[in-house]
């Protein structure tokens, strides 16, 4: 007999037949009720041993933590809370869990703190909160690429190591094979990376964008899902040193279309977890209103998290362009009293997170597209506009998050963007491929990139990022 999930039992009406479920022990009361979870759900099953038809062998073996396997009927539930429970027949400890040991791990039956259950991250998909997590992260992870399938587009593998700083920043992870401590040498004392694995000095990429283009080039809509790294020492609850990124690139789109496709992507994926996600945003949401409890009231959150993410949906994004936000923020009440960290004092300022929450939050109070940004703070690649002093950027901020998504209109023009990479002192020889594009056939393309951490803490309500990533990396923190 095959097992069945216990998401799929507690679908089921009650039978006869008999039925076999496998999973973990989140308890065992009165030597009679074991609750079951398989990680299917985040409701356990209710099974029912009637302990004088076992061995007192079995039943002390049935801890918290224990891997179990149950074969009997599914009845009626006799109990408040749920609808259906299995009356045990035959039971299987499958893996034990000495109790004492357990004490000392977070799969303890007891509140544990954000912070201790990173320190057991091992563990922690056990508990409630991240099963939730977990679950929902998978689900969207589906939803992004079901979403453009569906729309045309080719899903495309750009390469981890790279020799191409897409950002211009620096900040890179550098990846090599020379010997740490005598590492071959040039005449003027730097570096010979003639002698390295590649020939040349190579890292892991901070984005697939440069080489996204090339493909939406030849194939018109490609999209990359992967892994990215910023060796940015930057210990906050909103960065991680290697998390995955979604960059949709399109041929023909302008930057009104790169709104558009955002727009129309995140109010896609964010539906999709509100249909496929119920059980696990109900706790999630639940868990947020309880640790709420605690806070003064003006740090609360305005909306709960269902109605948050229904928000998103029901509300066209405002679009907005730099100068006018900057204008908004200039005579804002939080700059006026000096209340913003970063005072906003003239154009051509660098928004922070507290701006793009200000705009969201309390001017529009809906989700916020900034478009036309100073070319002075934003990358070589965008395209420069007739007044010489902006670009076709685009960023979608979003509540409690700040901005979610950046984008822009690629600058298709050959000899402006000659002239925008000498400017920032970046090598045409490095990227003499990504010139080519400019030479043979080109023509207007835009897209972006989007956090795919952030997404997860926007629809899961959590507030610090590394608690929707498996197994965080971080400055000093390369555990598991």
């Amino acid at each position: 007999m095959k097992a069945t999930s216990i998401a799929t039992i507690l679908e089921m009406e009650p039978s006869l037949i008999e039925i076999k479920a496998r999973g973990w022990v989140r308890s065992f009361r009165s030597n009679r009720f074991i609750a079951l979870n398989d990680g299917s759900t985040i409701k356990n099953i209710q099974c029912v041993v009637d302990f004088e038809n076992f061995e007192e062998e079995v039943l002390n073996d049935i801890t918290t933590g224990a891997a179990i396997e149950v074969i009997g009927t599914l009845v009626e539930s006799q109990g408040k809370g749920q609808a259906v429970e299995i009356q045990v027949s035959k039971v299987s400890v499958l893996g034990k869990a000495d109790p004492e040991e357990v004490k000392l791990t977070i799969l303890s039956p007891k509140r544990h703190t954000l912070e201790k259950l990173r320190e057991q991250a091992h563990l922690r998909v056990r508990t409630n909160t991240f099963g939730a997590i977990m679950r929902v992260r998978s689900k969207l992870s589906f939803a992004i690429h079901e979403y453009f399938q569906k729309n045309g587009f080719y899903y495309m593998h750009s390469p981890i190591i790279t020799g191409s700083d897409a950002e211009g920043a620096g900040e890179m992870f550098r990846v090599t094979n020379l010997d740490a401590k005598n590492p071959p040498l040039n005449e003027d004392g730097s570096v010979n990376y003639k002698e390295d694995f590649f020939e040349k000095e190579t890292n892991l990429t901070v984005s697939g964008q440069l080489e996204a283009e090339t493909f939406a080039m030849g194939l018109g809509k490609v999209y990359t899902f992967g892994p990215t790294f910023r060796a940015e020492n930057s210990n906050t609850s909103r960065h991680l040193a290697e998390f995955w990124m979604i960059e949709p690139e399109v041929a023909f789109n302008d930057l009104a279309d790169n709104m558009d496709l955002a727009e129309d992507f995140i109010k896609y994926v964010v539906n999709y977890a509100l249909e496929h996600c119920a059980d696990d945003l109900e706790f999630l949401e639940q868990r947020l209103l309880n640790e709420e409890k605690s806070k003064p009231q003006a740090e609360r959150s305005e909306m709960a998290l269902r109605e948050k993410l229904s928000f998103v949906l029901d509300n066209n994004f405002k679009r907005v362009s730099y100068t006018e936000a900057i204008d908004i923020l200039k005579r804002s009440k939080p700059n006026k009293k000096k209340k913003f960290k970063y005072l906003i004092n003239e154009w051509g300022a660098d928004l922070q997170s507290e701006h793009e929450r200000f705009l969201v939050e309390k001017h529009f109070k809906c989700p916020v597209i900034l478009f036309d940004y100073p070319a002075k703070i934003k990358a070589f690649y965008m395209r420069l506009n007739d007044d010489g002093k902006t670009v076709r950027a685009m960023d979608v901020l979003f509540p409690g998050i700040g901005e979610i998504v950046g984008g822009s209109q690629r600058e298709e023009r050959y000899e402006v963007l000659k002239e925008k990479m000498a400017a920032m002192d970046i090598s045409e020889e490095e990227l003499h491929w990504y010139l080519d594009l400019r030479k043979f056939g080109t023509c207007v393309h835009s897209g972006f990139g989007l956090g795919f951490e952030r997404l997860v803490l926007f629809v899961t309500g959590m507030g610090n990022i590394r608690d929707v990533i498996p197994y965080p990396r971080t400055p000093g923190n390369a555990s598991f």
